[in-house]
C-alpha cells in the first residue's frame, strides 16, 4: 500500500521534478517562483514547446503544420488572397466621393458622336459602336436608366431600315449602273419633277443609303451610351443656377409618365381583385377618372412642396447685369448652333470649331451671371475630379483626332459608291478611336447592386 508521502498511485507520466513521484506543494511553489513561465505557468517556459523542447505528446521529428485558414486570417479574413501591387492600379469601386461627374459622360459621348459625324466608313462606325458598347458594358450600373442602351441600339437599326426603305420607294440621286431590280413607277405631275416613287433600284444607291443610315445610327448609339452611364437626376442637379427652374420642370415632367403607369397598374389590380373587368372602353373610362384625380392631387402636393422650398424666388439684380446675361446667353447659344452646323457640314470644318468654342464660352459666361439671381444652396454637389477630366478628355481627344484625320486621309473617311469599292480600315484613324476606351479603365467600378 503506498504511503501518504508518495501521494498515492502515480500517473502514467512522471511529474516535472522527475524521480517518478508527484511534487509536493512546497516543491511546486518553489519551481513556480524560480521559473514563473514554466509549462504550468504559461507558454514560453523552458518546458513548453515554444522553448525548443519536444512536446510530450508529439514525436521529436514531427513538424508542426499550420491549421487550415491560419495564414488567411493574417490578411483579415479566411480564404483571402495576398494583394499584389498590380491590384492597386485598377479602378476603385464607385462611391459618392469618387463617382464620375454625369457631365463628363455626356462630353465623352458627344466626342464620339462628333467623330461619327465626320465619316461614313462602316468599319470606323462599327469600331465606334464597339468602343461605346465596351465602356457601357464595363461601367454601367443596375439602375433603370442604364437599360436604355439596348433601346438605342434597336432605334439605330430601325433608322437604318427606314433609310433603306426610303431609298427603295423614293429612289436615290446617286447614279448607278448596277441595277438590282425595278419597281413599278408612279407617274407624278410636272410640278413634282425631281421626285419619283418606284423605278430602278441600284446597288450604288442602296450602298449610299446604308452608309448614311449607319452614320445616323452611330450618332444615336453614342447618345444612348451617355444616357446609360449618366445619372439623369444628378445631371439635372448639376445644372447651373440660371437653369434651376428648367431643371425642376424637367424632373417633374420625367416623373409624370412613371407615376401614371403605376396608378393604372394599381387600379387594374384592384378591379381584378374585385372581379370587375379591366379591358374595354367602359373599364378604361372608369380607370381614367381615378388616374386623373390622382395626378391632380399629386400636382397640388408638388406645387406646395416647391413653394415651401422657395421655388421661383430670385434675388434683386441690376438691369445692366440682366441685359448682359441675356445677350451672352442668346449669343452663345446661336454660336453653339452655328459651330455645330459647321462641324457637321463637310465644308465648315475651318470655322466650325472656333465658332463653337466662342459660343460655349459666351454661354457659360451668361449662365454664370444668370446664377446670381438664385438665392438657393446646393446640397452635396458632384465633384469634378481627375477621373472626370480623363473621361471627358478621352471623348475630346477622339473628336480632335478624327477632325485632324480629315485633313490627311479624307478618302478613307468619306467613301464613294461610284464605282463600287470595298471599304478599307485606315490605321491611324482607327487607332485614334481607341482613345475612347479610356473610361473603361479609369472610371470607378460600379457596385453590384445600385443603391
Amino acid at each position: 500500500m503506498p504511503s501518504e508521502e508518495d501521494g498515492g498511485p502515480q500517473p502514467p507520466h512522471a511529474g516535472p521534478t522527475g524521480g517518478g513521484r508527484t511534487p509536493t506543494a512546497m516543491e511546486s511553489h518553489e519551481e513556480t517562483r524560480t521559473n514563473p513561465l514554466s509549462s504550468t505557468g504559461g507558454a514560453g517556459g523552458k518546458d513548453s514547446p515554444a522553448a525548443g523542447r519536444a512536446h510530450p505528446h508529439r514525436p521529436a521529428d514531427a513538424k508542426r503544420t499550420p491549421r487550415p485558414g491560419a495564414e488567411d486570417r493574417t490578411l483579415g479574413r479566411p480564404g483571402a488572397t495576398p494583394r499584389t501591387p498590380s491590384r492597386r492600379l485598377t479602378a476603385p469601386e464607385a462611391s459618392r466621393s469618387n463617382a464620375v461627374h454625369p457631365g463628363a459622360w455626356w462630353l465623352w459621348a458627344l466626342g464620339l458622336a462628333t467623330a461619327a459625324s465626320r465619316t461614313n466608313n462602316p468599319l470606323l462606325l462599327g469600331l465606334l459602336v464597339g468602343v461605346a458598347g465596351y465602356v457601357v458594358a464595363a461601367r454601367k450600373t443596375d439602375a433603370p436608366w442604364a437599360r436604355s442602351y439596348t433601346a438605342f441600339i434597336k432605334i439605330g437599326l430601325f433608322v437604318v431600315g427606314v433609310r433603306l426603305a426610303f431609298n427603295l420607294v423614293l429612289g436615290s440621286p446617286i447614279p448607278g449602273s448596277h441595277t438590282l431590280f425595278t419597281l413599278p413607277e408612279l407617274p407624278l405631275p410636272d410640278w413634282a419633277k425631281g421626285i419619283r416613287i418606284g423605278g430602278r433600284v441600284t446597288a450604288e444607291g442602296m450602298l449610299f443609303a446604308l452608309y448614311d443610315g449607319a452614320r445616323l445610327a452611330t450618332l444615336l448609339i453614342c447618345v444612348g451610351a451617355a444616357n446609360a452611364l449618366a445619372n439623369p437626376a444628378r445631371l439635372l442637379k448639376s445644372l447651373p443656377g440660371a437653369l434651376y427652374e428648367a431643371g425642376v420642370a424637367v424632373v417633374v415632367a420625367m416623373t409624370f409618365a412613371p407615376n401614371m403607369v403605376a396608378d393604372v397598374v394599381r387600379l387594374r389590380t384592384a378591379r381584378r381583385l374585385r372581379g370587375r373587368p379591366t379591358g374595354g372602353i367602359k373599364a378604361i373610362a372608369q380607370i381614367g377618372l381615378p388616374v386623373l384625380e390622382g395626378a391632380l392631387e399629386r400636382s397640388v402636393a408638388v406645387a406646395a412642396s416647391m413653394d415651401a422650398r422657395g421655388y421661383g424666388r430670385t434675388a434683386q439684380v441690376p438691369a445692366p447685369v440682366r441685359l448682359t446675361t441675356t445677350v451672352l446667353t442668346l449669343g452663345g447659344l446661336l454660336g453653339v448652333c452655328a459651330g455645330t452646323y459647321g462641324l457637321l457640314a463637310s465644308e465648315g470644318a475651318g470655322y466650325g470649331l472656333p465658332v463653337l468654342a466662342g459660343g460655349v464660352l459666351a454661354s457659360l459666361a451668361g449662365l454664370r451671371l444668370g446664377g446670381r439671381r438664385q438665392i438657393r444652396t446646393r446640397y452635396r454637389p458632384d465633384r469634378w475630379g481627375i477621373r472626370s477630366w480623363l473621361v471627358a478628355g478621352s471623348g475630346a481627344a477622339v473628336a480632335a483626332l478624327m477632325l485632324w484625320a480629315g485633313t490627311y486621309a479624307p478618302e478613307a473617311l468619306t467613301l464613294g459608291v461610284v464605282p463600287l469599292t470595298a471599304p478599307g480600315l485606315p490605321l491611324w484613324p482607327a487607332l485614334s478611336l481607341l482613345a475612347g476606351l479610356l473610361p473603361a479603365f479609369v472610371a470607378p467600378v460600379p457596385p453590384k447592386e445600385s443603391q
